[in-house]
C-alpha cells in the first residue's frame, strides 16, 4: 500500500512500523531481569539482597516493575527493605 499523500509537514519523525520495538522493556528491565534470574536459583529459605545504591530510579519504581513482571510470569514473590537493601524472595505456592 502506498503511503498517503501528506498535505502538511509532520510534527515528529516517522519510521517504518517494522522497526518499532514492540513489548514493554522499561527503564527497570535490566535490574528486574537480574533479580528474577537470581530468584530462579534460590530455595524458599533464601532471599536476594539488592543494594539500594544500584536502584537509580528508587526502590518504589523497581518494586512496581518487579510486581508487573512477576504477575505476568505467574510468580509469587515478596519484598522488604531497610536503609541499605531491597530484599526479594519466593513465596510458597
Amino acid at each position: 500500500m502506498a503511503p498517503a499523500t501528506r498535505k502538511t509537514r509532520l510534527h515528529f519523525q516517522s519510521m517504518a512500523l517494522d522497526d518499532v520495538p514492540l513489548g514493554r522493556n522499561g527503564k527497570h528491565g535490566d535490574i528486574v531481569r537480574r533479580i528474577l534470574a537470581d530468584l530462579e536459583q534460590l530455595g524458599l529459605s533464601e532471599a536476594v539482597r539488592v543494594p539500594l545504591a544500584e536502584l537509580a530510579a528508587g526502590k518504589e519504581k523497581v518494586r512496581s516493575a518487579l510486581n508487573r513482571a512477576t504477575r505476568k510470569k505467574g510468580l509469587r514473590v515478596a519484598t522488604a527493605s531497610d536503609g541499605e537493601f531491597l530484599y526479594v524472595w519466593n513465596e510458597p505456592a
